[in-house]
């Protein structure tokens, strides 16, 4: 007589029971966000920062719930990784949010400078990152300097004096008109320099404007002072291109890059020198960042 062995199913495994979210968890979280919010520090140089980013890439948990602390303080998770850290830029209702026109108001008592500062800021994003590959590309670093984006503004102005005068649109702007089209008779008529006897760079002339825009996106940790050629020559950093690819779609900078002065469109971009530029006065030693 044989024994016959009921065989039953296994019992199906108990669904994990994920732990509860603890203080400590949520000091970590914060604390992690705290260190994305100091752009200049680098994981590789913070022991702590390294083993918060790591534990954000290995553990989805502790990931969740750092991304809802950063929202919560209205930022934006851009990337996290060892190379840019915790990447966050501000939502624009967030109390972190730096808006331009605040930023103007610091840098000049002078409320029409507002198109200037914009448009040196944009400016440097088209010179650093001129085609959709730099922007793709991890490891490409781009470099501007000073005199040149002040350089590259001004073949803007012309190419756009050139539109408006093809179209019959010539004529001042008001004051408060968007667009670029508002900004570049401002910026021409501009003295690059200032009036100083040494030729020192006033803060009202548009490389001083330029000066305070790269010295702010280097207080930010977005631009990287090289060397004192050109005005300043500066190198960008991982968070600055997760910025800027935050903000390629905008219309200006596109409005911008359609001049043709950047040309983006077949991987051999260089800047383009203006037809005629007997008359063009260029910042003096213009370093133009021209690729190969």
């Amino acid at each position: 007589m044989t024994e016959q062995v009921e065989w039953s199913e296994p019992e199906a495994a108990a669904a994990p029971v994920s732990s509860a979210v603890t203080p400590a968890d949520a000091a970590d979280a914060a604390r992690l966000v705290a260190f994305g919010l100091q752009p200049k520090l680098q994981p590789a140089r913070d022991q702590e920062y390294a083993e918060l980013l790591r534990r954000y890439r290995e553990d989805p948990a502790f990931a969740r719930l750092a991304d809802a602390v950063a929202t919560g303080l209205g930022l934006v998770v851009l990337e996290v990784s060892p190379r840019a850290g915790m990447a966050v830029t501000a939502a624009e209702d967030s109390v972190f949010a730096v808006r331009m026109g605040d930023y103007a108001r610091r840098a000049s008592s002078d409320s029409g400078d507002r198109f200037l500062h914009g448009l040196a800021h944009l400016a440097v994003a088209a010179m650093a990152f001129p085609r959709p590959e730099d922007l793709a590309d991890d490891g490409y670093i781009g470099r501007v300097s000073v005199n040149g984006v002040d350089a590259f503004v001004r073949q803007a102005c012309r190419r756009l004096e050139e539109r408006a005068d093809e179209h019959g649109e010539n004529t001042d702007p008001a004051t408060d008109a968007p667009g670029l089209e508002a900004a570049w008779r401002i910026w021409a008529r501009r003295s690059s320099t200032g009036a100083t006897k040494d030729a020192r760079r006033l803060a009202g002339s548009t490389t001083g404007i330029i000066g305070k825009a790269v010295a702010f996106l280097t207080d930010s940790g977005f631009l990287q002072r090289t060397g004192d050629d050109g005005g300043g020559t500066y190198r960008t950093t991982a968070r600055y291109q997760l910025q800027v690819r935050d903000m390629a779609g905008s219309a200006a900078m596109a409005e911008l890059l359609e001049l043709g002065i950047v040309p983006v469109t077949d991987g051999t971009a260089s800047l383009l020198p203006a037809e005629d530029t007997e008359d063009l006065e260029l910042a003096a030693d213009a370093g133009l960042p021209f690729h190969s």
